[in-house]
């Protein structure tokens, strides 16, 4: 294929989403438009940064061409900086993400937490949004009029003295089985849309597919491809 007559002018965006079961890529256009089929490595156990960044650059090669990366990542960022990643490996507390993955590949590197990256591509940007997604653990962003502001309510108490992740996460999926794990997801989508006063929720993660109870009109559960269709939207500001 020939990338150079293709692809259409303007900067081409690696997408970038590392999960605890897989990591993904894919080439968007200046659009945000997909230009490339969606690639996937599975993460590995203890998943460190060495690891982590040796797959991205697998990944990359197998894409093809392209000016800048989008990384969603399954942790707490903080000014493209990572505070944690309970859900990898060992070695990312303060682990600069961006410039070390920016050196291997050779292209401009901007990071978000995955919830962040989630939402920039499902939301309208009307109102008051709300984000979570269900995968290994529990991520979430709040919108307001399409502005982010990243929550981490994984480690917030639910029920019975356990976190939303330990009452959502995929252990949790496991060892309650589907029907109850959605009885309990009901649950706290009744509650964050209480907490948030949210005009839509939106569920997202690889494990919304497990999602068989009826969700109420304004929540709705959304593609795991949105995960990497935000990854331009990081690029939509002068600033990370």
């Amino acid at each position: 294929m020939d990338h150079a007559q293709s692809l259409p002018q303007g900067p081409r965006t690696l997408a970038v989403d590392i999960g605890g079961t897989g990591i993904k890529t894919i080439i968007l256009d200046p659009e945000g438009k997909p230009l490339t089929q969606r690639a996937r490595i599975p993460t590995p156990s203890r998943a460190t940064p060495k690891k982590v960044i040796s797959i991205i650059d697998e990944l990359a090669k197998l894409q093809g061409d392209f000016d800048r990366v989008s990384v969603g990542f399954p942790g707490v960022v903080h000014e493209g900086k990572l505070l944690s990643a309970p859900n990898l490996g060992p070695g990312w507390e303060h682990f600069d993400l961006a410039s070390e993955l920016s050196h291997q590949l050779g292209r401009p590197v901007r990071v978000a937490n995955d919830a962040d990256v989630q939402g920039m591509g499902c939301v309208s940007g009307q109102g008051i949004e709300l984000v979570i997604t269900v995968g290994t653990g529990l991520g979430s962003a709040l919108f307001v009029d399409g502005h982010r502001a990243h929550l981490e309510l994984s480690r917030h108490p639910f029920r019975k003295n356990r976190t939303y992740e330990e009452e959502l996460g995929h252990a949790a999926l496991r060892r309650k089985g589907v029907e109850k794990w959605n009885r309990h997801l009901l649950q706290a989508v009744t509650l964050l849309q209480a907490t948030f006063n949210s005009d839509r929720l939106y569920i997202g993660g690889g494990n919304n597919k497990f999602i068989t109870v009826k969700l109420p009109p304004n929540v709705q559960a959304v593609s795991n491809l949105e995960g990497l269709l935000g990854g331009i939207k990081l690029w939509a500001s002068p600033q990370p």
